[in-house]
């Protein structure tokens, strides 16, 4: 007769994570990465060496991390409902702190510009400062992310409908229409008239797009991990919790570049 024990039952929904080397390999990486990149600028160029290696050693723990997530999702079945209902929620309140973030760089934009002082020559652009113009590059960049929008969507539908070869043309092409975006934006910067330190309009253009442009690289690894997860067939119909959150993030990405076309490109210039 098969003895079971109560201590072989879990009488709760949550799963209790096993003790793990990551998020302090993580913590420890983000603290080398900060601290090197602040003294590489300020031309200590031994900082350099350690910004590589910081830098590395921070995508080797978040990789190794991520895939201990993914094999206790998709292998060991430990995301329950519950799981994923604080997942979700833990998603939703990160991008609430972006928002926040990028409401600070509006707030400072602004500031300057419904007013400027009489360092900046009374007037926004400031004297001396050719601002880009929206029509040009900043409008087909604007036209590749709300594409991107859209294909994304209608791989989200695609996977919900079960549909797996909709979901990947829409995850390649929303990862291709963000690669080229990233490049435009790179093209922009390249040919640009002023610089971060040309004023505050520099300062608030380059610190704002700048920002938006690494959220736009971040989301492109986020959606590019969906795509391979769905050609490993670890998504589902009912159970794409990573996707999902990498789609969400993606539309707070098209969100935020809308209101920088509008604000710094459009109504700034």
């Amino acid at each position: 007769m098969t003895m079971i024990t109560r201590s072989h039952f879990q009488a709760h929904p949550f799963h209790l994570v096993s003790p793990s080397p990551w998020p302090i390999n993580t913590c420890i990486s983000l603290l080398t990465l900060t601290t090197s990149g602040v003294l590489s600028m300020h031309g200590f160029i031994i900082a350099v060496n350690f910004l590589n290696i910081a830098l590395i050693a921070l995508i080797s723990s978040m990789t190794l991390w991520f895939r201990d997530v993914i094999s206790e999702s998709t292998y060991q079945g430990f995301h329950t409902l519950a799981v994923q209902r604080g997942i979700n929620m833990g998603v939703g309140l990160f991008i609430v702190s972006e928002a926040l973030f990028f409401l600070a760089i509006f707030w400072t934009f602004f500031h300057s510009a419904l007013s400027p002082t009489i360092e900046l020559g009374a007037k926004w652009p400031p004297l001396g400062v050719d601002s880009i113009n929206p029509f040009e590059l900043p409008l087909l960049n604007t036209i590749l992310l709300l594409s991107s929008g859209f294909t994304v969507t209608y791989a989200h539908h695609s996977i919900i409908q079960g549909n797996r070869s909709g979901a990947l043309y829409g995850l390649i092409l929303t990862v291709t229409l963000a690669f080229f975006f990233t490049v435009l934006q790179a093209a922009e910067y390249s040919v640009s008239s002023f610089t971060i330190s040309d004023s505050s309009f520099g300062s608030c253009f380059y610190f704002g797009t700048g920002f938006h442009g690494l959220h736009v690289m971040i989301g492109t690894a986020f959606i590019a991990v969906g795509l391979w997860r769905v050609l490993a067939y670890h998504c589902t119909d009912n159970h794409h919790l990573g996707l999902e959150s990498s789609i969400l993030y993606w539309h707070f990405v098209d969100i935020v570049w809308l209101f920088l076309f509008i604000s710094m490109y459009y109504w700034g210039s």
